[in-house]
Parts: structure tokens; sequence; C-alpha cells
């Protein structure tokens, strides 16, 4: 378990947005209400050139969040040690702010799955995932952060709700937690309960970062609706509200815009984070 003695780090209390090479000069000429990035793990862990050089001149104006979608957290075998030494030596001369994973599982074997797949909650899931997070913690000499998923599916098997299950793996390993709100506005329609209930039973004590992001409606073969965590368009209204019910309960917290395809040009995600920064206001007056 982490040394709960250690302070972890903290990004500010701000608007940000996943970093994208075609947005670099405009992040440092007009950077608006952005105070942090976001950056994916794995597109930092090779030797250096000139996104490493982007980087660290970014690193100078804004803090920087890390967020990892390779290291299969909940998947049935060991952690990819090679993976987790490369993402210690990111780690290491980048010195970000914040370093955050998935709830879900993306290998099998030898073979990596181009997805993040979901788990059951039950003891035994719970036990292997809390091993891999000590793990991670350990050879990171970090606190990380766990995302809750977006789900299309609930397992038959499951033993606990999913707010049961990120609370237990906050007692066991001293983790935070990441929480995604679209994520939980996807799975509270496709599974059919209220995202507000959701969010009331979230320990949202353990909360370093909030994402908001665009996702895509579909139709199941009944003809429920089915919403599909794209990232590739803007943040839907009720998205937006859903911000702001977690905000009344964190208070002012880091809030982050993804969209990761067709990504826009740099006037409509900076209008994005104005109106998180909104939020963040709203959520804060007295």
């Amino acid at each position: 378990m982490l040394d709960a003695t250690r302070t972890p780090p903290r990004l500010p209390c701000a608007p940000g947005v996943g970093y994208k090479p075609q947005h670099f000069s405009d992040l440092r000429a007009a950077p608006g209400p952005i105070g942090w990035l976001e950056v994916h793990a794995e597109n930092y862990m090779g030797d250096g050139g000139r996104p490493h050089a982007q980087l660290r001149a970014l690193r100078d104006d804004f803090a920087i969040s890390v967020h990892g979608v390779g290291l299969s957290i909940g998947g049935e075998g060991p952690l990819d040690k090679d993976h987790l030494d490369r993402l210690k030596s990111l780690m290491t001369w980048l010195e970000p702010a914040s370093f955050s994973e998935h709830l879900a599982w993306s290998t099998h074997g030898t073979e990596f799955l181009d997805d993040l797949l979901p788990l059951p909650y039950t003891e035994a899931t719970l036990a292997r995932v809390a091993s891999h997070i000590d793990q991670v913690q350990d050879v990171l000499g970090r606190q990380m952060l766990l995302e809750n998923p977006s789900s299309y599916l609930a397992f038959a098997d499951s033993t606990m709700s999913e707010t049961d299950f990120l609370s237990e793996l906050v007692q066991r390993t001293g983790c935070g937690l990441l929480l995604d709100v679209n994520n939980v506005f996807i799975s509270a329609t496709n599974l059919n309960y209220t995202p507000e209930g959701y969010l009331d039973a979230y320990p949202i004590h353990a909360v370093g970062e909030i994402h908001v992001g665009g996702h895509d409606a579909d139709a199941d073969d009944a003809g429920a609706p089915l919403l599909i965590d794209s990232h590739g368009r803007a943040t839907a209204d009720p998205v937006w509200a859903l911000l702001d019910h977690a905000l009344a309960a964190t208070g002012s917290a880091p809030v982050l815009v993804e969209w990761d395809n067709d990504v826009p040009h740099w006037a409509t995600l900076r209008a994005e984070a104005e109106r998180a920064a909104h939020a963040l206001a709203t959520a804060t007056a007295p």
C-alpha cells in the first residue's frame, strides 16, 4: 500500500485539455483559462525527438497530467514489467503533477487488445486490481488515480457495485480517483440507472481529477439508447449538468476536457475549456 505520509502531487483547480501537437503554438500564444495539460503516456515513452521537446517546453507554462491506457490494471496476468519501466522513465524526466490509468483490462497473454474492457466486481477481481495498483505505486513512488469506466454491459457474477468496488480500492491501496462524468452518464444510460445516484454513492473524497468529453448516440438491437464513449465531439449538455452535480460535492477541482478524435480547431477546444471554467467558478462562488 502507498505510504500515507507522502503528499500526492496536485493539479491546479482549473480547466485542462488533452494536448495535441497541432495546438502547440496556440497554447503558447493564447491559452485562455487553461492551467494544465493531459498527455497519454504511451505517446511519450520513446527516446525523445520533437514530441519530447514540445512537452518539455509546455511543462514550463502548464502543469502536466500523464494518463495511461496500456497497463491493463484489471488484467488477469502480471503487469508488463517493460511497460512499467518505460513509464517510470517518463515520470522521472517529466515529473508530472498527476498520473492516472483506467479500471479496465486490455491484454491477454502476450496480446494487446485495442480496447479498454470491463471487469466483474468481485472479491477476486478486487484483490487482483489492488495488487496491481500497489505495484504501480511502488514502482513509480507516487499515488496514481484510477478512472471509472464507460460500461455497455453488466456482469451477472458481480457481487458489489462499481462505487463500492472503487471505495474499497481507495481504502486498500491509498490510490486516488479520476472521476469521468461522461463515463458516468454513458454507463447510467446504457445500464438504466440514474447518474446522480451513482455520484451520490461515489467516494468523492478521493477525487483528484474530473473529466468531461463527448460521446456518440446509437441504439441497441431492441431500440434502447446506447451511448458510445468516442471523445470525438463537444461535451453534451447533460454531461455539463452532471459536472455541476459533481462539483457541488467536490468543490473546486481540476477539470479536463477530453477530445481525442476528430480534433477541432483550437478556438473550439478553448471554448469547451471556457465552459469548464464557468462551471468551476459557479461551483466555488460564495
